[in-house]
């Protein structure tokens, strides 16, 4: 009998090898399509590999993972670990990045303060007035307060004849910054008050920061649409009202003059 051929192996690979390898070229040139349109931080992703290498040894091929045991042993809960650990080391990145910039600006606004304050100071001091009005500074603004008892007599809002000229000095010195925003306030210890005139602090420290505004509107140029008054009543005190000392320090006229890095 005549022996049968036998088949042979079909030569090469096998044809579902070249359409994995297709496919396997296909998805390489996508992700290094989508790679060169990314923007990659260096630095960031240098301070992340550190972290992670430092912190879990598994970039430099090493055996730890995010909590006990072998990554593969874990499993998912592993990998769920390490989505966290990654998310909230981004966040704390952003976090301490956006402080760092929040203190620049803090600091420029403190040098900007402070310059104004200085120049303010010397205006008051040339005018012979540094016993009469206070100076201070945050990064906002600089603030000068005013005892209301130099302003205004017990329970009333009209400004005081002998107050005239202080707030005539004071009125050159906002004019020197008629481009920034004026803010004037009025404050009033905590002893309430009701009369034929004012229901209340709130009413009496109100009436007097536009009385100071009126009167620089009178006796200055200054720009009305930069000016804001308000009364603040009792509310905001400087000092214990418990004393006479106290309550004397909170009755005043307090005048901010904002710069042009202020956040108002």
């Amino acid at each position: 009998m005549a022996r049968k051929h036998e088949e042979e192996p079909p030569k090469g690979l096998a044809p579902w090898l070249a359409t994995f390898g297709d496919l396997m070229n296909l998805l390489l040139c996508f992700f290094v399509l989508l790679f060169s349109m990314s923007n990659v931080d260096a630095e960031k992703l240098e301070a992340v590999s550190q972290s992670f290498q430092q912190t879990f040894s598994i970039f430099p091929a090493g055996a730890m993972s995010v909590g006990d045991g072998l990554l593969v042993g874990n499993g998912v809960s592993q990998l769920n670990e390490l989505d966290k650990y990654i998310n909230s080391t981004g966040k704390t990145a952003e976090t301490t990045e956006g402080k760092d910039v929040m203190s620049e600006a803090t600091e420029k606004q403190l040098a900007e303060s402070e310059k104004l304050a200085e120049q303010v100071t010397e205006t008051i001091t040339e005018e012979g007035m540094q016993d009469k009005i206070n100076v201070q500074f945050t990064s906002q603004d600089v603030l000068l307060t005013l005892n209301g008892a130099l302003v205004f007599d017990s329970g009333k809002s009209d400004v005081k004849e002998e107050a005239k000229p202080v707030l005539d000095k004071v009125g050159k010195i906002l004019m020197k910054y008629g481009q920034s925003v004026i803010e004037i306030e009025g404050h009033t210890d905590n002893i309430p008050i009701h009369n034929s005139q004012f229901a209340n602090n709130n009413e009496l420290s109100g009436a007097r920061a536009l009385a100071v505004f009126d009167y620089f509107m009178q006796t200055t140029s200054l720009d009305p649409a930069l000016i804001k008054c308000s009364g603040r009543g009792e509310y905001v005190p400087v000092a214990d009202n418990s004393l006479p000392e106290g309550r004397a320090k909170n009755r005043r006229v307090e005048i901010k003059i904002y710069h042009s890095l202020s956040n108002y």
